[in-house]
């Protein structure tokens, strides 16, 4: 329970996790008949780069406590389904492991270090591994209030309530995993850490760390110091985004962290049509936070979404299934996309428009 409460789980009142659910709830699509529809079309190009379609793998900190090797798994199955995996600031498997095992697919998060050498490191490290797309988190600038985890105990320093402890006890594969592997690592700040330091001392480390304060003038100097792709993730102010414009990045995610950040922010999908505006064609603009079907995909494309990521339902399927877990999630959501665009009568992801919202006046 104590790690599902922490996937699932919000911030405070959890309003926000709802909101962006119903926020795609609410959508209409309008469908389209007499169309040819035998063979739908979901390629997306984003950065010149062509993806199997409009889904990718949202960053999704210490996955490997849901199951071991989760990172490498869910960059695994994103290189297998032809979608972008973003590397978390906060993963558990290092830069260079997944780039090598998702070499065209792998983005990389970053959040900043209080040493901003660090961050100029891990940068550094991603170019060095190949990767062509750096994604700075901006929504985090203090630590939030998620009361399911302190309620279980799953906050530093880390004391699980008894029941919490006796749960798990129920699930001895877990459990077992566990005892087999350990605590994992947060290997990407390992090696900033004394050598020996243990999974506690390296995620001691990292909290001394994150979050720290990050303005524009650290996305100025990143931009300086990233010649690849850069992209903004949390933005959800139109004129944060034309700022971000000005500071040369080349796309934004409208992200509200998928409701675990400020539980009185707006849906993403409702700052989404806003944003687009602001920017145009000028930015590649993508989204996450409350995707939960095929049909969410479809609606955030419609209101001007390049890519649409998910970070709940391949950790959902990680941690059941592993491999086939995570492959079973971005398929169904996959296929569920190509349903939809067959029954509203669009053959081709790329050609989705507002036109097809009955509540945007198409």
């Amino acid at each position: 329970r104590i790690i599902f409460d922490y996937i699932d789980g919000g911030v405070e009142d959890e309003d926000c996790v709802e909101r962006n659910v119903t926020a795609f709830r609410d959508q209409r699509l309008l469908p389209r008949y007499l169309v040819d529809v035998a063979s739908p079309d979901q390629t997306t190009e984003v950065f010149g780069r062509r993806y199997s379609t409009a889904l990718g793998i949202a960053p999704t900190g210490m996955a490997a406590v849901a199951r071991h090797r989760a990172d490498l798994i869910l960059a695994e199955a994103a290189a297998a389904a032809d979608i972008p995996f973003i590397i978390s600031g906060a993963a558990t498997a290092s830069i260079e492991d997944i780039a090598a095992l998702a070499p065209n697919h792998a983005w990389l998060q970053i959040y900043g270090a209080r040493d901003a050498a660090i961050t100029r490191d891990q940068i550094e490290r991603g170019a060095k591994a190949g990767i062509e797309t750096l994604v700075m988190t901006v929504d985090v600038p203090v630590n939030a209030k998620r009361e399911s985890n302190i309620r279980n105990g799953w906050v530093r320093p880390y004391r699980p309530s008894v029941s919490a402890f006796l749960e798990t006890l129920t699930h001895p594969g877990w459990v077992a995993e566990y005892l087999r592997h350990g605590l994992p690592f947060f290997e990407n700040w390992r090696t900033y850490t004394e050598a020996g330091a243990s999974p506690r001392q390296v995620a001691a480390f990292l909290s001394s760390q994150m979050p720290s304060t990050q303005t524009w003038r650290e996305l100025e100097t990143y931009r300086r110091l990233w010649s690849g792709n850069l992209v903004v993730k949390g933005i959800m102010h139109p004129e944060d985004a034309l700022r971000a414009e000005r500071a040369g990045v080349d796309g934004i995610i409208v992200s509200n962290h998928g409701g675990r950040q400020l539980d009185r922010s707006p849906a993403s999908l409702d700052m989404l049509p806003g944003i687009r505006n602001a920017v145009g064609d000028r930015l590649t603009v993508m989204l996450d936070s409350g995707v939960r079907r095929g049909a969410d995909i479809i609606s955030a494309r419609a209101l001007g979404a390049k890519m649409v990521f998910v970070g709940r339902a391949t950790l959902y399927g990680v941690a059941a299934g592993g491999r086939e877990g995570a492959q079973r999630a971005i398929r169904i959501l996959r296929d569920e996309t190509g349903l939809v665009m067959a029954q509203i009568g669009c053959p081709r992801l790329a050609e989705i428009g507002p036109e097809y919202l009955s509540n945007t006046g198409g």
